[in-house]
């Protein structure tokens, strides 16, 4: 009996038994789609935020506030830092401005209400401050309309371009583009509609209504700012370098004493995504372990089924050795017919997992995953699937290879 024979004869076997067949490679179907399915939601998140940081610079650092612990150290409070005002902010842009571009950007508020008739936004709208440079740097484009003119940053002009989420609260399907929308008691006329950026980490880059610097100043007045400043440059191939001069003009501007800390921080634009790739990383294992907790409970469910099978199919076992069917023949039929019902609950599991991961990463990024076909994940599926069938075929059908054919023709 050759490998051929072999592999019909273990289907004829799983035809025969085609129930307890159907539920067997459903658990490990399961087993492998959470295991599949779990790996191909992570890369779809992890796609997510591949895209979200591609239209930022790989040469670019945010300098921001430095926050205070809430925590306590030898009985003595965390010194709390002042806010980075538009002075200093301004002052540091002006000096890099021959070392590459510079973007100035201040939070105006964080739960702005956007009126426009009688709808209105809910009171989590981010109200923001921008200036010429920040739209490229951070990877916001126009999708509709125009940007900020020169002299409407110069001038303080009340326009504003929306996200769309706002639109969708204010205007529903209709444009917004050239109305006139109200937000903290001032009227912004509406120029442009930004793309759809999404956001990873709660942030609602997409619930955002931006302002000219100077216009969000004006909105401000009466109120302390704090500005973050995004930096540049194309030129430059070693980024720690440039972030150290960039430090040590920015600790000038604060007027930081010698041997104190920064009074701010200073991190890479795609640091977020590097944590996030380590964040991954483990979420990985985790979905890993998952899948094969549940893939061991389908190899016990395996094995149990084999044994049976093996103990029905005694006399079959006698004939097979008595017209010259060796061990290792017997061994090998069996062997194939684990790795056979494993293969078939694994591609069904596979076919599951891909839609099913998909849909976790769209809705958990907010439709801004890249649809993913994990073409080593399903690979690796497969190769444990065949481990599975191994693991849970290899007892039953070494008890058959050793079965004296004269007590298996005479077994009732």
């Amino acid at each position: 009996m050759n490998v051929k024979e072999n592999v019909l004869e273990g289907l004829r076997s799983i035809k025969g038994n085609l129930l307890r067949t159907v539920l067997t490679a459903l658990i490990i179907s399961l087993g492998i789609t959470s295991l599949v399915g779990i790996l191909t939601a992570i890369d779809g998140i992890q796609s997510s935020v591949d895209n979200s940081f591609s239209g930022l610079g790989a040469n670019s650092f945010d300098i921001r506030n430095r926050a205070a612990m809430q925590i306590r150290r030898e009985g003595q409070r965390e010194k709390r830092f002042k806010n980075i005002t538009y002075r200093q902010a301004y002052r540091y842009k002006i000096n890099f401005a021959n070392k590459g571009k510079v973007s100035l950007k201040t939070n105006v508020s964080f739960n702005a209400i956007a009126k426009f008739a009688s709808k209105k936004t809910n009171p989590n709208t981010r109200l923001m401050g921008i200036d010429e440079n920040f739209m490229e740097l951070k990877g916001y484009k126009i999708g509709g309309g125009r940007n900020f003119s020169t002299n409407e940053f110069t001038n303080a002009v009340n326009v504003c371009l929306l996200g769309v989420d706002v639109i969708d609260q204010l205007f529903e399907k209709n444009s917004p583009l050239n109305k006139e929308i109200v937000v903290s008691g001032l009227k912004l006329k509406v120029i442009g509609i930004l793309v759809k950026k999404g956001s990873m980490m709660g942030g609602g880059d997409d619930r955002v209504i931006m302002v000219p610097l100077e216009t969000g100043r004006k909105m401000a007045v009466g109120r302390q700012l704090n500005f973050d400043i995004t930096t540049s440059s194309t030129k430059i191939s070693n980024l720690d370098d440039f972030m150290e001069e960039a430090r040590g003009v920015m600790r000038r501007v604060r007027m930081d004493p010698i041997g104190a800390n920064d009074s701010f921080t200073i991190d890479r634009s795609d640091s977020i995504a590097k944590s996030f790739e380590n964040i991954t990383s483990s979420l990985q294992i985790g979905g890993f372990v998952i899948g094969f907790i549940t893939l061991l409970g389908a190899a016990i469910a395996l094995m149990n089924i084999m044994m049976v099978s093996v103990s029905e199919r005694t006399r079959e076992i006698g004939i097979r050795k008595s017209l010259g069917a060796t061990p290792a023949r017997i061994l090998q039929q069996f062997l194939i017919e684990a790795i056979v019902i494993c293969l078939i609950g694994g591609i069904g599991g596979i076919i599951f997992a891909i839609p099913i991961g998909n849909l976790i990463a769209q809705g958990i990024s907010s439709g801004t995953a890249s649809f993913i076909i994990p073409w080593l994940w399903m690979s690796a599926g497969i190769m444990i699937c065949i481990l599975v069938g191994l693991f849970s075929g290899i007892y039953p059908a070494y008890k058959a290879s050793k079965m004296d054919p004269v007590d298996a023709l005479r077994y009732e």
